[in-house]
Formats: C-alpha cells, sequence, structure tokens
C-alpha cells in the first residue's frame, strides 16, 4: 500500500516488519527468519532508516534459556548423586567389636556334640595320600574337648601329626582368651571387602601381640551381616617345631545345627628332611548329645552343615 508524505509530498511504500519471533512458541527459530526481521525496508528514495533489533540479541535469548535448564539438570544430578552415596565402611575398631559381640552369643549356644575328622598327609603332590587318619573328637561345653584315633594308615608320620594337633586343640579349649581374635592378643587392620562363597565379608589383617605358636600372623574374613568369622588365614607368631618351618594354615566356619564351628582346615609346612607336606582335615558327620536331640533341635548323627 502506498501514501504521501505530508512533508515530502513524496509517495511512500509501507513495509510489514517480521516481529522476533517468540522463543517459547514451539517453533524452531530458522536463520532466514532472524534475517527477515533485522532487514531495514525502505521506500525508493526514502532518506529515513528505521531500526530494530539485532540479530545477536535475538540469539541471546535460546541461549540463556538452555543455560538455565543445564543449572537445573546439574542440581538435580547433584541431589540424586547425595542421596546414593555409600555408608562408609565400619572402622576395624567397630568390626572387631561386633565380631566378638557375634562370637559370644555363639558360643551361648553351643551344646554338647561328637564329630567324626577325616585327617589326610600329603606330599609334595597331592595326588596320593600318604597317610589316612579317622579321629572322633567329642565336645563339651564350655570347653572341654577329648579325641579318640580311631584309624590310622599309611606313613606313621601322619598320626603322629594328628594327635599333637588334637593335643594342641584340647588345650587351647580350656583357656579360649588366650588365643581368642580379640584386642587383647591381636593388632587388627581393615584390608577391604569382597564376597567369599556368596557372602559380602571385611577383610582384617591380624598382628599378634606376642611370639606364641598359638597365634596367627595373616588374615580372617568377617561375614558384613553375622559378624561371624568364615576365614582365617596365616602362619603361626612363632614356629610349632624345630621340625617344621615356613607352616601356613587355613581354617574354614560354617553352621551345623545353628553353631558356628571350624569345620575344616589346611596346614602346610616345610618338615626338615621330608620337604613339603600338606595336612587336611574335614569334618565328616556330627552327632549332637542326646539330651538336645530329644528337646527337638537336631537329630543323631547328621552331616556336617545340616
Amino acid at each position: 500500500m502506498r501514501t504521501t508524505s505530508a512533508l515530502t509530498g513524496r509517495k511512500l511504500t509501507a513495509v510489514k516488519l517480521l516481529s522476533p519471533p517468540l522463543i517459547d512458541s514451539g517453533r524452531r527459530v530458522s536463520e532466514q527468519d532472524l534475517q527477515a526481521s533485522s532487514i531495514l525496508q525502505d521506500a525508493p528514495g526514502t532518506k529515513c532508516k528505521r531500526k530494530i533489533r539485532s540479530v545477536d540479541a535475538v540469539r541471546t535469548r535460546p541461549c540463556r534459556w538452555i543455560l538455565l535448564h543445564f543449572a537445573g539438570l546439574l542440581i538435580l544430578s547433584g541431589i540424586a548423586s547425595a542421596s546414593h552415596v555409600e555408608s562408609p565402611v565400619p572402622s576395624a575398631e567397630s568390626i572387631v567389636a561386633h565380631m566378638i559381640q557375634a562370637r559370644s552369643e555363639n558360643r551361648a549356644r553351643l551344646r554338647p556334640y561328637s564329630v567324626t575328622r577325616d585327617y589326610r598327609l600329603y606330599g609334595k603332590e597331592k595326588q596320593v595320600a600318604r597317610s589316612e587318619v579317622i579321629a572322633r573328637v567329642t565336645f563339651d561345653p564350655p570347653g572341654i574337648k577329648q579325641f579318640v584315633i580311631q584309624q590310622a594308615s599309611g606313613m606313621g608320620l601322619g598320626e603322629r601329626i594328628v594327635r599333637q594337633m588334637l593335643e594342641h586343640e584340647t588345650e587351647i579349649g580350656k583357656n579360649n582368651e588366650s588365643t581368642d581374635l580379640s584386642p587383647a592378643n591381636y593388632n587388627f587392620r581393615y584390608v577391604r571387602e569382597e564376597e567369599l562363597a556368596g557372602r559380602r565379608c571385611y577383610v582384617l589383617e591380624m598382628a599378634p601381640r606376642r611370639n606364641d605358636k598359638s597365634l596367627l600372623r595373616g588374615q580372617i574374613w568377617v561375614d558384613a551381616v553375622t559378624y561371624l568369622v568364615l576365614r582365617t588365614e596365616g602362619e603361626p607368631a612363632r614356629s610349632p617345631s624345630w621340625w617344621l618351618k615356613d607352616a601356613r594354615l587355613v581354617l574354614t566356619y560354617s553352621d551345623v545345627g545353628g553353631m558356628w564351628l571350624q569345620t575344616s582346615s589346611e596346614s602346610t609346612a616345610e618338615v626338615r628332611f621330608l620337604g613339603r607336606h600338606t595336612m587336611l582335615s574335614r569334618d565328616v558327620e556330627y552327632s549332637l548329645s542326646a539330651l538336645a536331640a530329644s528337646a527337638g533341635e537336631a537329630p543323631h548323627g547328621h552331616p556336617r552343615g545340616q
């Protein structure tokens, strides 16, 4: 549409200017729209120019909008991550305190039992046992143990070693406090957390406070839920015999009719003049006392762990 200027009398052409696109209109802002909104339209020959908002000013709107939303996402992600932070691992002192409590409760559940235990002595090669010994061990709370060798075959060394092991075990049972896993006998240090036999465990390093052949220098695996010891591994703080050196011991524990007991062991050492030998032991069958069985706690002669 053409109009006539009141000042010059010239005819001017009216031009429709494109308004800047709205950011929240949902329509993508194209480069052509931005350029069109900034073009200066004049009638032919006119000297008057109209200024409009620059392209840069229009472009800053979506940038600010994006930055605001991005900052919001960062805040939300920070809150979410903070809500999922795992609790710190307990200190060694806390783990040991819970372990001592769990052991005390387990000892309160102990009742008389007897167990048939199988011992096998191997040389450097473990394909064939050089000796096999079957022993019957009886236990009466709180710490009385007795044993009988029921059968022995192969090298006489095997039976002698088993007798020494069982004699030592019966002596320890009379005074648990001297060998307990406690701050009185050991210094503990947290090492790591790992899974053992499908159970999450805390691994602690234990250092004996004195050179005693009944104490071990090594590590223990403590169940992270029950705080019962699943595994003990280490070497004696002092050699148990002149005949043995580089001795190493592994003890494993499991449930027997509601009692948490040591149920297997592996002892390895260099025997002077005979070389490296390994003694494996495993509990074969348990029998609980007639009193316990009559109370319905467990049947006689049930296999280990059942």
